[in-house]
């Protein structure tokens, strides 16, 4: 793990980005609040000033990473409200954010109900949920539908199971276009 010793500053930014580092080495599991204060150089209660435990770190790391999701996507809506753009956003944030996005679709690693992270969550859906036209059950239903293609594209490409598929493909090009048949053929539905 990459950490230099901790000396002043924000204690807070600096396990965070460690903890990322391990994430993205070894997987959640290789993460504890005490090899996080020896890399740091700080004492092993440190990390619990901020963090109170290791689920709590999670919940940071998932708030950080909603947030930062939420602004790709406002930025997205803003420029073209274009739902498929919108799912490349998506697919873009999990290849380049992939410690986040591990955690934050893992509810048995954070706190569920913290406020910020049900706040961050909000923020995102609402956003996703404004490109889709019309209120009610349908219109949540196609909010579900694109969020379930757009994350089941990313997974299977941050596993590596799409590379035989596109071996020289750009994935974001690719996820667009898989997008637009889906979104073709639900306008022109079989006869």
């Amino acid at each position: 793990m990459p950490v230099s010793t901790y000396h002043h500053g924000d204690l807070r930014r600096v396990l965070i980005a460690a903890a990322l580092d391990l994430i993205a080495e070894r997987g959640p599991a290789a993460v504890s609040l005490r090899d996080l204060a020896r890399a740091a150089g700080v004492s092993h209660a440190a990390p619990a000033h901020h963090f109170k435990d290791k689920a709590g770190l999670f919940t940071a790391i998932a708030v950080q990473g909603q947030r930062m999701l939420a602004d790709a996507l406002a930025e997205e809506l803003e420029n073209s409200g274009d739902l498929r753009l919108l799912g490349v956003r998506y697919v873009r944030f999990a290849a380049q954010h992939s410690s986040h996005f591990e955690v934050m679709y893992r509810p048995d690693l954070f706190h569920q109900d913290d406020p910020e992270l049900v706040e961050a969550r909000a923020r995102t859906s609402d956003l996703l949920r404004a490109a889709i036209p019309g209120d009610g059950r349908a219109a949540d239903r196609q909010v579900l539908a694109a969020w379930s293609i757009a994350h089941g594209f990313a997974t299977l490409r941050r596993a590596g199971n799409l590379a035989h598929l596109l071996p020289d493909r750009d994935a974001e090009a690719e996820f667009a276009e898989i997008a637009g048949l889906l979104e073709m053929r639900t306008r022109n539905p079989p006869a």
